[in-house]
């Protein structure tokens, strides 16, 4: 990326455009991508009611967008607290009204009427504690607190690719409230998560992580779009492992 900044610099000096006027158009890179997140979350909520596409295709697109502009971000070496609000804001909407929505249609498919499909806006109540907890928490670095509301939308979306027999299973009413109650706890419960974050990518210092990947990889083959909520659910499990493991080793 910084060989292709200094070969735009010199083009555009060559041209005589100014360099900085070019940086100036790059900055607003990583909000675009947040904006098209943000778009994918109204155009899934629509969905909901109004389209017949799953929402998890517009969720799905939505993560895309969310790891391009802190990537892009990063790669720029731009950032603005306005940035940051946006994000926050966009995941809001995709990561936690979208999927609070999409359950409050399965709940009120499911159940008899009465004022139990209501109990989904839990999911987007408990979104937006863990966005305003992140927000403010600086120590979030290689570790998630809760489980991150991307994560939380991709298991919820994807429960509708699981083999029918768990879809038996799992969409009734007693299912899929248990579902809403239990991910809207983990997403303020104080359970430290491994962050997919790479310093280098050797097997030592980066066995959880390398050993989710391939665990994903695995499940991915078998179930394929399926295989999400399986691999949600590895994440935690490995993550309550490795924490174990740890509070074990301090102890010893």
């Amino acid at each position: 990326m910084a060989t292709l900044l200094l070969l735009a610099k010199r083009r555009f000096q060559i041209h005589s455009v100014p360099y900085d006027n070019f940086m100036k158009i790059l900055r607003h890179v990583p909000n675009v991508l947040t904006s098209a997140n943000l778009i994918c979350g109204c155009l899934g909520i629509m969905s909901v009611f109004n389209y017949p596409v799953e929402p998890a295709y517009f969720i799905w697109a939505a993560c895309v967008f969310d790891f391009l502009d802190g990537f892009v971000a990063r790669m720029l070496k731009v950032s603005s607290p306005i940035g940051k609000q946006l994000d926050s804001l966009a995941d809001m909407v995709t990561f936690g009204v979208l999927p609070a929505m999409a359950m409050f249609q399965w709940i009120d498919t499911s159940a008899e009427a009465g004022w139990m499909p209501y109990l989904a806006f839990f999911i987007a109540v408990f979104s937006a504690l863990r966005l305003a907890k992140f927000n403010i928490d600086e120590s979030q670095t290689d570790s998630f607190i809760g489980l991150p509301t991307p994560a939380n939308a991709l298991f919820l979306s994807a429960l509708v690719f699981l083999p029918e027999s768990l879809r038996q299973l799992i969409f009734t009413e007693a299912g899929l409230l248990t579902i809403t109650l239990v991910f809207s706890f983990l997403l303020v419960a104080p359970i430290a998560l491994f962050a997919l974050k790479f310093k280098n990518f050797k097997w030592k210092g980066n066995e959880v992580r390398l050993t989710f990947i391939l665990l994903s990889i695995f499940l991915l083959l078998i179930f394929k779009t399926g295989a999400l909520p399986f691999i949600i659910l590895s994440y935690i499990i490995i993550s309550l492992a490795h924490n174990a493991l740890r509070l074990g080793a301090g102890k010893n």
